[in-house]
């Protein structure tokens, strides 16, 4: 059994949290976090982290698509820093999520969800993707 991890899709809303199961095979939407305060986003992050007993956190790394790091990785860098203070033996991998939020709701057009409803879940689902493409990468490379 490995540990769980949480998958994060981090905006300036909203942060959106998914979590791997025990078998760190599937990632499943936990909840999309409605930013408030930097302290009350981190106190939720850190619930989540105690309720699923992890220390690991994949975080969405939006480059731009050539590859090139823009504002969008700096706030999530400061984000991380800010965690990593909080919880300074967190483990954080940044992962590119380039298509991430495109595939989201490209699953729930395809799943006929409907707008408003996308809007609710797109970033849970987009973390879901997130840590489902971070798994998927560490199961090939056990093969």
């Amino acid at each position: 059994m490995m540990e769980r991890a949480l998958g994060l899709d981090a905006g300036d809303r909203t942060i959106g949290v998914a979590v791997s199961d025990l078998l760190g095979l599937t990632a499943q939407g936990v909840e999309t976090i409605r930013r408030t305060t930097l302290e009350k986003d981190i106190a939720r992050l850190q619930e989540l982290m105690s309720q699923y007993e992890t220390k690991t956190l994949i975080m969405g790394y939006p480059k731009n698509m050539n590859g090139t790091e823009g504002p969008r990785c700096e706030f999530v860098k400061e984000l991380a820093e800010e965690i990593r203070k909080a919880e300074p033996e967190t483990k954080i991998v940044f992962w590119d999520e380039r298509l991430s939020t495109v595939a989201a709701s490209r699953s729930l057009i395809e799943a006929d969800i409907s707008r408003k409803k996308r809007k609710k879940v797109i970033d849970k689902m987009a973390a879901v993707f997130i840590l489902q493409g971070w798994l998927d990468s560490k199961s090939l490379s056990t093969i």
